[in-house]
Order: C-alpha cells, then sequence, then structure tokens
C-alpha cells in the first residue's frame, strides 16, 4: 500500500456501466470528501464530469484523467491512491500496464477479473515485483469470486469451530439466483475464448483447477458436469457456468493460506436444477449486450443470490453455511463488494505483504465483517 497517498481509493473506469455502479455506491455511502476520501478517474475528462452530474456527486468530486495505455499517465495515477479500483476491462486487453504500474508504485490493485488465463499470467509476471514494492494486487472482488471464495473460508472456519478441524471437502451449491450480465463481462468471455483459439494450451490452463497454484497441483476434483442429486440439500444440482472461475480462486486461497486445508482439498460448485426455480443468469450469448449495457436499476434492485457451502470432515460430519446477497449478483452486488473490498484493505487489513492475492485469503473475517455491516451479504451457519 501507498501509504501517504492523496486518496483512499480511485475508481478507474468511472465513466463503464460497473464502475458508474461503484462511484455511485461510494458517493452514497461515504459522501466526498469524508472519512473515506475518493476519486473517479478515466480517459476522457468529459465524460467523467457527465457521469458526476448524472450521479448528483458534488462539483468538487475529484477526477482523475488516465488512459490505459499510457503507461506515465498510469503511473501518475496510481502514486495518488493507496488502492485503484479498476472496472477496466477485458483485463486480458487493458489491464496489464496498470497493474505493472500498481507493483512497481506499491499501489495496491482491486479488480473484477473473471479471466484465469491473464490471472495466471499476472501471479508469474508480477507477483514478485509487488511482493518487493507492498503492493496487494487482489483479482476478484466481485460476484466472481467473493461470494464463493469467501463463502470457502466461512465454511472451513465454522467447521474449525464446530468440528473441531477443517475439513477436506467442500461442495458450494447455488439454490437460487436472478440477475443479468453487462456488457463487460460478455466482452471477457470473448476475449478469453479468442486467445484460446490463438494459444490452445490456455485450454487446458482452463480446465486445470490448480492453474493459479504454480508448483502446486492437488489431487482430481469433482467434475461437476453432469445432473446429480445432492443428498445434502435435497435437491438435482448441474453444471454451473462461472465454477471454472471460482474453484481456481479458491484453491488459490487454500494455498495462500499455507493449504491451510489440506494438500488433499476438493471443492466444486453446482446449481440446483429444480424446475420452477429462480435460477436466472441472462445476457450470454449472440443477444449480449454490448459493453457499457447491462441490467436496469429495477432488475439490479430485483436480483438476489443464496449459495449453500456443505464442509465434509474426514469421519462424515458436516456443516453446512450461506451467503446470500441482495442485489443481482453481477452488478448491483458486485459493486458494493468492489468498493468494499478496497476499504477494507486500505483500512483494516494495512499491514497485510504484497504480491497477487485473493481477496479471502488476504483479508479473510475483516471483509466478511464489512461486507455484512455494509454491503448487503449475510453469512450464516444453518441447521
Amino acid at each position: 500500500m501507498n501509504p501517504n497517498a492523496e486518496f483512499d481509493l480511485i475508481v478507474y473506469g468511472a465513466t463503464g456501466y460497473t464502475g458508474r455502479l461503484v462511484a455511485e455506491y461510494l458517493g452514497q455511502r461515504y459522501g466526498v470528501g469524508g472519512d473515506v476520501g475518493w476519486a473517479m478517474a478515466g480517459r476522457s475528462r468529459a465524460k467523467l464530469e457527465a457521469v458526476r452530474d448524472e450521479l448528483a456527486l458534488p462539483p468538487e468530486t475529484p477526477l482523475v484523467v488516465a488512459d490505459a495505455d499510457d503507461p506515465a499517465q498510469l503511473e501518475a495515477m496510481v502514486r495518488r491512491a493507496k488502492a485503484v479500483v479498476t472496472t477496466v476491462g477485458p483485463y486480458q486487453l487493458y489491464g496489464e500496464k496498470l497493474v505493472a504500474a500498481c507493483a512497481k508504485a506499491g499501489t495496491d490493485c482491486l479488480d473484477l477479473c473473471g479471466e484465469p488465463n491473464w490471472m495466471a499470467h499476472v501471479i508469474g509476471a508480477y507477483d514478485a515485483a509487488a511482493k518487493a514494492s507492498g503492493a496487494r494486487i487482489v483479482h476478484s472482488c466481485g460476484f466472481d469470486s467473493i461470494p464463493f471464495e469467501l463463502g470457502v473460508f466461512f465454511a472451513e472456519e465454522t467447521a474449525k469451530a464446530k468440528l473441531g478441524a477443517y475439513v477436506p471437502r467442500v461442495k458450494g451449491r447455488i439454490r437460487a439466483m436472478r440477475g443479468g450480465l453487462s456488457g463487460g463481462t460478455a466482452a471477457s468471455g470473448a476475449a478469453t475464448m479468442a486467445a484460446i483459439q490463438k494459444d490452445p494450451s490456455l485450454g487446458m490452463l482452463m480446465m486445470n483447477p490448480f492453474a493459479l497454484t504454480p508448483g502446486f497441483q492437488g489431487p482430481d476434483q469433482p467434475p461437476g458436469n453432469a445432473v446429480e442429486h445432492d443428498d445434502d440439500i435435497g435437491a438435482d444440482v448441474g453444471p454451473f457456468m462461472m465454477a471454472m472461475i471460482n474453484t481456481k480462486n479458491v484453491h488459490r486461497s487454500n494455498a495462500l493460506l499455507g493449504h491451510r486445508w489440506g494438500t488433499d482439498f476438493k471443492y466444486d460448485e453446482m446449481s440446483v436444477v429444480v424446475p420452477g426455480a429462480p435460477t436466472e443468469f441472462t445476457g450470454m450469448g449472440p443477444d449480449a449486450p454490448k459493453p457499457g449495457e447491462g441490467p436496469s436499476k429495477a432488475e439490479r434492485e430485483a436480483g438476489f443470490y443464496d449459495i449453500v457451502f456443505v464442509g465434509v470432515a474426514g469421519d462424515g460430519r458436516k456443516v453446512k453455511v450461506s451467503v446470500k446477497g441482495d442485489r443481482d449478483p453481477g452488478y448491483g452486488s458486485t459493486s458494493k463488494m468492489l468498493a468494499e473490498a478496497a476499504i477494507c484493505l486500505v483500512r483494516d487489513a494495512k499491514e497485510a505483504p504484497g504480491g497477487v492475492w485473493t481477496p479471502g485469503a488476504l483479508m479473510g473475517s475483516k471483509l466478511v465483517e464489512r461486507l455484512q455491516a455494509n454491503a448487503g451479504l449475510t453469512f450464516a451457519a444453518e441447521g
């Protein structure tokens, strides 16, 4: 972290769909010029001014101009912040120069990345530099993958408290969900597919649950690719589209925590397929929204999610916990999670070391507490 910086955080990409939601949340929750010092950043001052006015933010809201392709502008921007929150994706196309600037300056960087191919590249290319400068590079601070990664963390801590030890097996099950994707998410998926077509070896990376734990390859994982009945939740479950991303982050968390949950740890994610259950996650395919587009305010507020995690001990004893969110997962909830993760990092986890991190491994219970207090998430033991 850059301790003497002018701002606690800078929202980079504040004129985009998700960045605008982050700025709106910060303005409503923390005001401008108050306890949390923050600024809006993007490549066009005129667009920043327009968004500031549309969000009814005060005229003194700090605005910072920086182009993702201009290293000098990025370096000047990151020196002004303890943390930069970036929504400028696809990250594999537009994110590297910012990560390089943060790793060099010792400035924290948080994103919403769900692009494992790029995340694996960042770990290899910038982890050492971030450790040296003290910068904490934190990927996947939205629905990819905070509810899942922190859900497993919370399940494991519950198991330790109730059963006396961490457990070697956790199951994530999406019981209900309603929400939509934005054009930015669709663009990230398209960029990843294009990268795989260009370099087929990335396809193997995408299929490997341990792609983000360099030097460690754990046991075979449950495939989660066919409909099956899950007695623990009393429902049929089937494949979940985000499992390929979330499982990698969960295994990276375990590795970053010194394999606290064991080197034989197994984790999978599936979604309930009960007919009529609200498990809608719309927006993919040929009719996907374009960058800058996404769910309406009414759709975001009507959205929600309910995820259950079952921890299974070696002797068969079990714990069950839930993670729930009060807005649509991809945007209404994600924007709050990203903002609060950044505040947690610069306020509650100042002493945590530099490197490329996952949110849960870096902030753990402090982030659980902050998300419950401010971001509309609930973490609860069940049964």
